[in-house]
């Protein structure tokens, strides 16, 4: 990655983000560190750039824009062929919702991975009053 992402300005991230338009402007227009995260690499069986390299763009250009955290709550119990477990539908309640934020260490807000596509409903029944109430 050297010269232009230096080790300790290095950042390792996960599948799923979410960009303000700000940052999703500074995605589209960097051509310098995407050229270092898109060259192939060495085992390609767990090789996914994208992962690290918006956390480290964006670390790198918005320091004080980013958390430095995830907010991503993966519930590994009954995984299926090394994907994490998916809720349903039925399962869709504020407790549930509730539950996930407490399993998320102390931070208040998630997105959580994976619902099912019968979920959008359910969750967007909840969201005002469960979901987006701070």
């Amino acid at each position: 990655m050297l010269p232009e992402v230096p080790f300790e300005r290095f950042r390792v991230g996960s599948q799923f983000f979410v960009l303000t338009r700000k940052h999703a402007l500074l995605v589209i227009r960097d051509r310098r560190l995407w050229r270092k995260f898109k060259l192939p690499c060495l085992n390609t069986d767990s090789c996914y750039p994208e992962e690290h390299y918006f956390p480290t763009l964006l670390s790198m250009e918005d320091p004080n824009g980013c958390s430095q955290y995830t907010l991503t709550r993966v519930n590994w119990t009954d995984s299926v062929g090394g994907h994490p477990r998916t809720y349903k539908a039925p399962e869709i309640s504020a407790d549930l919702i509730y539950s996930l934020r407490e399993s998320n260490s102390s931070y208040s807000y998630l997105f959580a991975r994976k619902f099912s596509p019968d979920c959008l409903d359910p969750l967007m029944e909840i969201a005002d009053k469960v979901i987006l109430k701070d």
